[in-house]
Parts: C-alpha cells; structure tokens; sequence
C-alpha cells in the first residue's frame, strides 16, 4: 500500500531542465489551481454574497495567515532555500538533510505554541481585528479562526518540502500543492459547511492545507528526507542558527506585509457589511496573473539566482534578473490594462450568480480596477526580493517594506472617507508601487553589474504595446455594446469579455512582432524547441542548467 501511494503521487524526481521548464510547470499547475480558486470564490459569493459570513470568514484568515508569514515563509524562501542550495551544490548533502530536519522541527514547536495561544485568546484578538464588527460576527471570526490555526502547521510542512523541492529545482509536486488546497476548501463549501454550518469552512482550509502537505511528500521522501525528532540539536546546529539569523529581517518584512492585510480588516470592518468580501474577493481575481506569472517566474528563478550569486557572478546575475522581469512584465502589463478595461465584465461573469448582486459586483469591479493598478509592482516585488535573498541580504527588503506600509497606512485615513472601499484598494497599489521603486533603487546601488537602460527601453516599448492594445480593445468593447449592451445574462457578458479579451491579445501580439520584442521570440523559440528537439539537446541543457532554453 505504502508503495502503492509513492508511485501515486510521486509526480517527478528529474530536475527541471531551465527556467521556461519550470516556470512552465508552475504557470500550467497554477492555472489549474487558479481555475479552482474561481471555482471557490464563485461557490462561495454564490452561497453568501459580500456580506457578513464572508466578512468573518475572510478576517479569520489574518491570524494564521500571519502566523504562518512571520515564520514560515520568512524562514523558507529568505533562509533556508540559499543555504540547503549551497549545500548540496558542495556535495554536502548530509548536512543538508540534518538542516531541512532542524528547521522543519523548529518551525512546528513554534507555530504549535503560537496556535496554542491564538486559539486560547482568540476572541480578544477577533475584538481587535474586526473593531467594527457587530459582538455577534466578532464571535463568529473567533470560531472560525480557532479552526483554521491548524492550518499553519501543515502549511509549515509543506513549506519545508517545497523548498527541498525547488532547491533541487523539482517543481512538479511544488507546484500541484495549490490545487489540492483549493481542493479542501471546495470540499468544505460543498459538503462540510451544509452539515457543520460556517465551521465547515474553516475545516475546509485545514483540510486543504493538509492536502497541500501530503501530495509533496513522496517526493521529498524520493529525495532523500528522513523525518527525525531533534529538538535538543536544533540550538547546537549552526546551520540552523545561521537560518534563524537570516529569518530575522525576512519575518519582519513578512509581518509587515501581513500587517497591510490586518489593517485593510481592521478598516473594513467599519464600512458597510460586505467591504473586506468585495476588497479580498477583487484581490484574488487580480492575483490570477501574479501567481501565473510574477511569482512561476520568481520562483522558478530563484535557484538560478541563488547559483550565480553564490559563484559572485554579477553579470549573469543581473542578466537572469532583467530577462525574468522582462518575461513577467511581457504578460502582466497587456493583462492589468485588459483587467482595468473589462473589470465589470470579469466580475460579472467570475462571482455573478446566487445572492452576489449587482450591488456586490460594482464594488468589487471598482476595487478590482484599482488593485490592477498596481499589478506590476505586485509582480516584480516578489522577484527584486528573491535577489536580495540570494545575495543572503535580508534586511534590505524589510526596510523596503517598512517605509512602504508607512505610506500605505498613511494613506487610508485621508482617503477612507471620501472613497470608502476604494481608498483601501488605492492605498495598496500606492504602497506596493512605492516598495518596488526603492527595492529597485536599493538593488541598483548594491549591485555590482546594473544598467537602467538594459532595464528600461525594453519595458518601455512592452508597455507601448499594451497600451495600444488595450486602446483597441475599448474600441472593441464600444463596438460590441451596441449589440450587447447589458450585463443581464451570463452569455452576453461572457461573449463580451471573450472577444475583447481576444482582440486585445491578438493585437498584442501582432505589436510584439512588430516591435521584435525579444520576450515574444524567446516563447516562440521556447514552445518550437519543446516540440522540435532532439535527445542531444536535453543532454546538453542538463550539463548546463544556466543555458536553458528560455
């Protein structure tokens, strides 16, 4: 049986062969995943709108959420990944497998207590969360967060053989995770929540994060972890100090960031029923082209990043880096301006159905506008990020970070009043803008190879093209309103998005042939030499992993 289930899920134990291969697998799983998320947030505006069950349900994320920020993904992605790489790169893969177990068992002795004592003060802390709530669904979001504090410690898990994973650049089980945890909570709209009331959608999230654990580790296992119990050698172990040292700044700037999310909760408890629903609903239909792109493309650079910058080779260093942002902003600048045009239409046709209303939809489009904004800074933070790790420089992003939430935070009081939703979407772009130009102008003066024009005459001419592209596109959409113009019926809408979607993305890439942006020929070579080449060529990509053919 045992064996049975390894060869079930044991996905690939073969290293991805570039970064296209892997930022291949990951956008491919990440559209399947993102196609589950509609799914869910479709079941889930249907059965409840953007109204007060969603309200608590979404402010019952913000405790385990930044549970799992300040420990996990600091620990992980700032930390662990650069030194278990080094490891194994020198041949010390022995010691790379004590590391991955000392800091598996640490992050769940921590999160166990911190889960301890979310779940004891938790109806104080959802009084603090959610100020303007009424006691009612402030005692809601206490239930429902109890509940989902388990979450952390199987995300946790999976964090650890995530990074063992793409350490050894295997991203196939990694990149699965995602579906199997929207699976959980499809499961829990479905089936739990009709026979546990809202608390089944809580268990839904533990169910997936539990999901999102167990399909990664027979690769793991493939790999050569060996789970052992090690809490007296984790203070002795200096590679796990070293990682703790690293954290450090990676968890504060983590905490901030879950700190944005806190505050956007505590301000929307106060506005109207619905606000975080329509705010946290809009965000994760604009997220759909940050995770395919902005961060399959940062993570899947990430351990070549980490490679040039432990060999000190700053000019392949920097090429990777520029040619990775220019990959990213290729696909999401054409796509935020599209989102902007057809905000309504994407809604309507994503969430619009069961008692999501016409009211819901209009706030949520205009948020979804305005978060768009802003997606391209959404999309590059991620990678500038991951370069400062691998250059094991963590503090410089939290110092970013801090003075970017400063200016987010200053925000939200002056335009709160007079845009309500709208100015905590606003603040967020203008906070996340602001973080990537000084992630920008900090990497600069710390690099050793920069060149602004290498950077920038190639986004210019990409964001041309969008621009023009998405002028004909709103050309489309005038057209076809005066044959289809209401919003009434799914088809109509549907028909309306699909075409103008189509025409701006044919245009798009009818510019990009024109402009010979080099992003446009490096897909085509990418996709031609997948299906073109010939056994040689793997060999030859394998000997040189740096040289991948995207």
């Amino acid at each position: 049986m045992k064996h049975l289930f390894s060869r079930f899920f044991n996905w690939s134990h073969s290293p991805s062969e570039s970064l296209g291969s892997a930022a291949l697998i990951i956008a491919v799983a990440g559209v399947v995943s993102r196609l589950l998320g509609f799914i869910r947030d479709r079941l889930l505006a249907s059965a409840f709108g953007a109204g007060d069950i969603l309200d608590a349900y979404y402010a019952a994320f913000r405790l385990p959420d930044l549970v799992y920020g300040f420990l996990v993904l600091g620990a992980l992605s700032a930390a662990f990944i650069p030194i278990f790489t080094e490891m194994i790169t020198t041949e010390k893969k022995e010691r790379a497998w004590e590391l991955a177990r000392g800091v598996f068992n640490l992050l769940l002795l921590a999160l166990g207590l911190l889960a301890l004592l979310g779940i004891l003060f938790a109806p104080s802390l959802a009084h603090w969360l959610a100020p303007g709530f009424t006691p009612e669904k402030q005692q809601l979001v206490a239930t429902l967060t109890r509940i989902m504090l388990l979450s952390p410690l199987f995300l946790a898990m999976s964090a650890v053989f995530g990074g063992i994973l793409v350490s050894f650049k295997q991203f196939l089980a990694y990149s699965f995770a995602p579906i199997f945890y929207n699976v959980g909570i499809i499961i829990g709209i479905l089936f739990l929540y009709p026979s546990l009331g809202a608390s089944g959608l809580a268990w839904g999230v533990v169910l997936g994060s539990f999901f999102h654990m167990l399909i990664q580790y027979p690769s793991v296992r493939e790999a050569g972890f060996r789970y052992r119990f090690t809490l007296g050698e984790l203070w002795r172990d200096p590679a796990v100090l070293k990682v703790v040292r690293l954290m450090v700044p990676r968890s504060l700037a983590m905490a901030v960031n879950q700190i944005s999310l806190l505050v956007v909760t505590i301000f929307a408890s106060t506005l109207v029923s619905g606000s975080l629903a329509a705010f946290t609903l809009a965000t994760n239909i604009q997220s759909v082209p940050l995770g395919l792109f902005g961060i399959a493309l940062s993570l899947a650079a990430f351990p070549i990043l980490a490679s040039f910058a432990a060999k000190g080779d700053s000019e392949k260093l920097f090429t990777t880096l520029t040619e990775t942002a220019h990959r990213i902003l290729y696909f999401v600048l054409p796509l935020s301006i599209l989102i902007i045009i057809f905000r309504a239409e994407i809604v309507r046709v994503t969430l619009g159905t069961g008692e999501f209303n016409w009211e819901d939809t209009i706030t949520t489009f205009q948020i979804l506008g305005l978060l768009a904004i802003s997606l391209f800074a959404q999309s590059l933070v991620p990678l500038f990020v991951r370069v400062f790790f691998a250059l094991q420089n963590t503090r410089t992003p939290l110092y970013a970070a801090l003075l970017s939430e400063i200016v987010h935070i200053a925000l939200i009081p002056i335009l709160l009043p007079r845009l309500s939703a709208l100015g905590l979407a606003l603040a967020f772009s203008a906070g996340t803008i602001v973080n990537f130009i000084l992630l920008y102008l900090f990497l600069r003066s710390r690099m050793k190879v920069w060149r602004d024009r290498s950077f920038f005459t190639p986004a210019g001419k990409m964001l041309f093209a969008a621009f023009v592209a998405g002028a004909i596109a709103q050309y489309s959409k005038y057209i076809f309103a005066l044959a289809i113009d209401r919003l009434d019926t799914f088809i109509e809408v549907f028909l309306k998005l699909s075409l103008g979607f189509s025409i701006g993305i044919a245009a798009y890439i009818l510019l990009s042939i024109w402009l010979k942006l080099p992003e446009f020929k490096a897909i085509e070579h990418f996709f031609l030499h997948r299906f073109r080449r010939q056994p040689e060529t793997v060999a030859s990509t394998e000997d040189h992993p740096e040289k991948g053919d995207w």
